[in-house]
């Protein structure tokens, strides 16, 4: 599994960039749609997510769960790292968010292959600059001339890649908690919501399927 990771991070940060990839398509994956256990599995992990069941969650986890290059791995290192034991908060929202996404199936280094998600960083192109650039991540967003709802609507763009200038701008009614990210489309400078943008080098996890069951094997912070 380490293999997996550090292929992961080395690609990319690595990979040759050709040109920006302004609203290059981008279509959702889903590979694990496929099979059933895995989305009996992903369906009680959505869950016990939904519910704050921390036991249920940590009964996911494989007892030797990669948390990153240099990070200790295993259940405790999980736990250390997540501050799983006094705020578990952030961990339940950002596997809600990645499980929320399709998964792909990826090959180990003379393993059995994995499935993770979300299918945005697995997917990721080769020559498209992942910290520059975001993947829509729905089908219809609606591209704002301000960073605001009631703001002009400028374009409407559906699953494609996106040339990123700031990752996180203030809605304009400053009592708004809504974030926004600065965007550029062929109609020119736009903003989208937050949440419908994806950066490939968020939080991932992958799975594997054994005897007893799925396991989480790996879950990467984003950095």
């Amino acid at each position: 599994m380490r293999w997996l990771t550090a292929c992961l991070l080395v690609a990319l940060a690595a990979a040759p960039i050709v040109a920006p990839a302004q609203e290059r398509k981008f279509e959702p994956v889903d590979e694990g749609a496929a099979d059933p256990s895995w989305l009996q599995f992903r369906t009680r992990l959505m869950t016990a997510l939904e519910r704050k069941d921390a036991k249920a969650v940590l009964g996911t986890l494989d007892p030797k769960i990669r948390n990153g290059e240099g990070r200790a791995e295993g259940i405790a290192g999980f736990r250390k790292i997540w501050d799983f034991d006094k705020d578990p908060g952030r961990l339940y929202t950002e596997l809600r968010r990645l499980l929320s996404l399709g998964s792909v199936y990826v090959q180990e280094y003379k393993q059995p292959p994995v499935l993770c998600a979300p299918y945005v960083t697995f997917k990721w192109p080769d020559d498209v600059d992942p910290l520059g650039h975001g993947a829509i991540i729905v089908r219809e967003a609606l591209v704002k001339a301000k960073p605001g709802n009631r703001s002009d609507t400028v374009a409407m763009l559906g699953p494609v890649l996106v040339e990123v200038t700031d990752w996180e701008v203030a809605d304009e009614d400053p009592k708004s908690p809504q974030k926004w990210v600065k965007i550029t489309t062929k109609a020119g400078p736009g903003y989208v919501p937050e949440e419908q943008l994806r950066s490939a080098v968020e939080h991932r996890a992958c799975f594997r399927r054994s005897s007893t069951g799925w396991r989480m094997v790996v879950l990467l912070s984003g950095d």
